[in-house]
Parts: C-alpha cells; structure tokens; sequence
C-alpha cells in the first residue's frame, strides 16, 4: 500500500479518493476552498499545509483539479509539489487538460527526478463513485506499469494510449463525441416531444436500436426527468471543447460540430447555467425552439 497525495476533492475527486482509502492506501491532501469531506476524514485522510508538504509525506501524487493552470499552480507554483518531490516519486494527473502544457509539465517532473502520468477519466460522478471510470494513460511503459495498480482502483477500463500528452489527447477525443451526442439526444427528444410523443417511449424504442448509447440512456433520462444537477458541469465541459477548438487550430483542421456545440454550451452559460450537467444543452436547444420536452 502507498502513501498518497490527493489533490482535488471535488465530485470526481471525492470518491475517487474514498476508494483508495478502502482498498488501504493512506491519504494525505490540501484543503482547497472546501474543508476535507468528513467520510475521507472518517476513513483516516488528513492534511497537509500545502502541495509541497503533501510531497514531502507522499510516494505517489494524484491531482484532479478543473484545469491547465490549476494544475501548473499545484506542480510548480509557490509551495508547490515539485518543491517537497523526492527522487522516484510518481505523479499522476488525472485531471482534463491541455496535452502540449502536459508534456512540458511531464518533462520538468521528469528533470526534478519523479515519474510523470496524464491519465485523464471519462464516466462522470457515477463512474467515480462506482470505481467504473475509464481511464486514459499518457505515460512511459515504466510509468505505466508502476501508476496501473492504483489507477485499477478507480477504474474499469484503463488504456495506456502512448507517451506523454496521449491521455490528454484521448480524453479530447473523448469530450468531443460525448457533446456531439449529449447535443444529438437532446435534439432527437426535442423533435420527438414537438411532434406530440411520448419521449419517454421514444427513448425506450430508441435503446433497443442503432441509436442506442449510454448517453442516451443516461442524459436521456436526465432531459426528461429535467434534472440537471451536475454529474459534469456544462463550464467544463466549455473548457474541454475550448481544448478541442485551440488544438484543431494548431493542427490546421475544422471541427464545425465541435464548435457548434460549443456555442450551445455556452448559450447554457449565458442563461446563468455554468453549472448545470452538461445535459442541459438541451435548455439551449429548447430556447430556439420555444419548447420543453414533455410539455
């Protein structure tokens, strides 16, 4: 069992963290605008002053925080881990960023003597609490294998896609088709509940076909349960496609749907929901067309 630095207890971070307590390992984190959950404290989690003394305690460092320079301000601002890392130390971000930022964040891991691992996840706060994520491993075959065992912890499914900076690409990948789908469903019932059917049905015959997704089963559901409580934030999800939208331009490639998606997400935004699931692009949808699925 390691001792292990956890840093980012938010809706994925939280139960992340409380399944490595279970299975045994130790859990030492920062408190970050909130106080640490009392079910990580109930299960022997404590604190450290900051990122460098969570290092100082640490074998393995995990961060889950919402974005590139959260990351960077974590790794390398003041007080930061790379200032309390010992040699060997294996650091792990899972959180979803930008992949060449990544790799200069890998390299000066790497150059202060640990072992660096993007392994971005996708599965939402259900697959968090489930331990069912999957999860995308940018990393040296050595990084691989040593960050595996914990990572099997939280996960399902874990691929080690190549070197460092491939998780972060694949988790891109990954935002893309989870909002072109999230917008496709929610189109799909929008037209279904204009033409007067039951979208409840619709859904159901719907499973049953090629139209079948999880997608459609899950945020399916929560379009016409109109529950939009956050399992992921429509503002992160604007953050991973703003990722999708800057790199295509780097690559010189058009991505129309990628940016279309974007603009209905941040039609959300502009109606005050920033935090709802990012199933509520169908509230953007429905704006246009004066209309509420199931009314």
């Amino acid at each position: 069992m390691s001792k292990i630095g956890f840093i980012g207890l938010g809706i994925m971070g939280r139960p992340m963290a409380g399944h490595l307590l279970d299975a045994g390992h130790e859990i030492v984190t920062v408190e970050h605008r909130k106080p640490l959950p009392q079910e990580l404290a109930d299960k022997g989690a404590t604190v450290a002053a900051n990122p460098k003394a969570v290092a100082e305690q640490a074998e393995v460092i995990i961060t889950m925080v919402p974005d590139t320079p959260d990351v960077e301000q974590v790794l390398f601002g003041e007080e930061g881990v790379i200032e309390g890392l010992k040699p060997g130390t294996l650091v792990i971000d899972m959180s979803s960023i930008a992949p060449v930022p990544t790799r200069e964040f890998a390299q000066r891991i790497v150059d202060a003597g640990g072992e660096y691992v993007d392994a971005p996840v996708s599965g939402g706060e259900g697959g968090a609490i489930n331990a069912a994520l999957t999860i995308m491993v940018g990393a040296t075959d050595k990084g691989f294998e040593r960050a595996k065992p914990i990572l099997e912890v939280m996960g399902k499914t874990i691929t080690h896609i190549g070197g460092h900076g491939d998780g972060q690409t694949c988790k891109v990948a990954n935002q893309i088709v989870v909002a072109l789908t999230i917008e496709a469903v929610a189109e799909g019932l929008l037209f279904a509940s204009k033409a007067g059917a039951d979208v409840a049905k619709v859904r159901e015959s719907l499973l049953g076909g090629l139209a079948q997704s999880k997608i459609l089963d899950v945020h399916g559901e929560r379009m016409i349960n109109r529950t939009f409580d956050p399992g992921f934030k429509v503002k992160l999800h604007q953050k991973d496609l703003n990722l999708a939208l800057e790199g295509a331009r780097s690559l010189d490639l058009a991505l129309p749907g990628t940016a279309n998606a974007q603009q209905l997400f941040q039609a959300c935004a502009a109606h005050g929901g920033g935090d709802w699931d990012h199933a509520g692009i169908l509230r953007a949808l429905e704006q246009l067309a004066n209309h509420e699925v199931g009314r």
